[in-house]
């Protein structure tokens, strides 16, 4: 009798602390046969709530993540604890009623499935590992194949934004480095035609601007001065009723300018030298000539350019030279003035690809009355491609392009998603647009799309492992 007091009064001090749950459990004694041997049944029951509702499932006595569908023991004997409809927990914010209107709503729930995308799925309502609940599948949502279902507490975490296919034009701009040329169709060659020698040179030199008519050397040249002579032969026959020969055209054929030939024809005299002038305004780009130089006939004098007009040559990828087309608005700047934009448009596109660069030339005609545009000077052209005609556009964000494939993830709502396939058009501004694959008025996701095409990823290939899941 002693010896019983004693143990009883070990077991109360025991209980009195709080252990009786774990010393019983690591002495593999049933907790309900020691209340009953200290004659205290009901006492720790007395201080829980009961829960409400049917049983869903059971679960281990000591609430390890360890459930069964029907009652079951522990190895050392003690019975699974149930837990009823009210006792369910999640780590998400269930209000009061609302699984049940879920529930109202979508129908009849199947089964409940994992909710990382894995092949397992539970007639009851579980957990996994982690401690993440399982998802009910309700009847009709079963045959969604490709359908990525995400709770909607995953995507407030996980910052998934969509936002819906609109029609709209994209302004595309292609920004290629260029150089300034001269314009071909106004380049002269100031040059003799007859053998002569150089009396004298303006004093201009190259750089210099000149205008039309400008004397830029006086020569001699004994061919021009035997056909002056025979053209004044030719008019005094004339003035006795001869028919004139073809001297003047011989003048004509030799270069001279019209003024001489005119001054010929006044003063019937032929003067010892020409004075050879500017043909048109322009730089000089190049003098070939010195004084008391002889010229043989074709040698060039001067070269001239009028750079009131000017080209710039810009270098078009080959991949962006579709989006060009003649008559595209162009934006001009200078590397040494970047703050100074010139407006042009495009005026020809060169039939060939540079086999080094893999570029084609396009040519931009610009005006150029203050000349600051100078030849061989370096641009950063801005071409405006394509035309502006609406289609349908998403962000670049929203593609996701692994090379072999382009997608976009469509938000189904309700936490639904589905991977679409679709084909890209040209890109501009943030915007790409979609010939194939989305239609407007769709929403897709732009944010966190990368997340949700990992999943998809996931669940195609865990079901690879079972070609057919199984339902409850």
């Amino acid at each position: 009798m002693k010896r019983l007091a004693l143990t009883s009064l070990a077991l109360a001090a025991i209980l009195a602390a709080g252990g009786a749950g774990y010393w019983a459990g690591h002495r593999g004694i049933a907790l309900p046969g020691l209340r009953n041997w200290l004659g205290i049944e009901g006492s720790l029951a007395a201080n829980e709530t009961a829960g409400v509702g049917p049983v869903i499932y059971y679960q281990d006595p000591d609430r390890k993540p360890v459930y069964s569908t029907e009652p079951a023991q522990t190895v050392d004997g003690r019975p699974f604890r149930a837990v009823r409809a009210s006792e369910d927990i999640s780590f998400e914010e269930k209000p009061e009623g609302k699984e049940q209107a879920v529930q109202a709503e979508k129908g009849r729930i199947l089964y409940y499935r994992n909710p990382m995308g894995l092949p397992d799925t539970s007639p009851v309502p579980k957990k996994d590992s982690m401690g993440m609940d399982y998802l009910p599948v309700f009847e009709g949502e079963a045959s969604e194949d490709g359908i990525i279902k995400l709770s909607p507490g995953r995507i407030q975490r996980s910052g998934v934004r969509s936002e819906p296919v609109r029609r709209q034009s994209i302004a595309q701009t292609i920004r290629v480095p260029g150089v300034v040329q001269l314009d071909e169709r106004r380049v002269s060659v100031v040059a003799i035609r007859a053998d002569a020698f150089v009396q004298e040179v303006a004093p201009v030199t190259t750089g210099d601007r000149v205008a039309k008519g400008t004397r830029l050397a006086r020569i001699y040249s004994p061919d021009i001065s035997t056909a002056g002579a025979q053209y004044i032969t030719e008019l005094n026959a004339a003035a006795r009723g001869v028919p004139e020969g073809g001297a003047k055209q011989r003048l004509e054929n030799l270069g001279v300018p019209p003024e001489i030939i005119a001054e010929i024809e006044r003063s019937r005299k032929v003067p010892p030298t020409i004075n050879w002038s500017a043909p048109r305004d322009g730089i000089v780009l190049e003098r070939n000539v010195s004084d008391g130089m002889k010229m043989v006939a074709g040698t060039s004098l001067f070269r001239l350019a009028d750079i009131s007009t000017i080209w710039v040559l810009a270098d078009v990828p080959e991949r962006e030279l579709s989006d060009v087309h003649i008559g595209a608005p162009v934006s001009v700047r200078l590397r040494g003035r970047p703050e100074v934009a010139f407006e042009g448009r495009v005026s020809v596109i060169y039939p060939q690809i540079a086999e080094a660069t893999r570029t084609a030339k396009v040519r931009i005609e610009l005006a150029n009355p203050d000349g600051v545009l100078l030849p061989n000077m370096y641009a950063d052209v801005e071409i405006g491609a394509g035309d502006a005609s609406a289609e349908l556009t998403v962000p670049q964000s929203a593609v996701i392009d692994s090379g072999t494939r382009r997608i976009v993830i469509l938000d189904r709502g309700e936490g639904r998603f589905e991977p679409r396939e679709v084909k890209l058009g040209r890109r501009g501004d943030g915007m790409v647009a979609i010939s194939e694959g989305v239609s407007e008025g769709d929403r897709v996701v732009v944010s966190a799309n990368f997340l949700i095409d990992a999943e998809s990823n996931l669940k195609a290939a865990l079901s690879g492992f079972s070609s057919t899941e199984a339902k409850p």
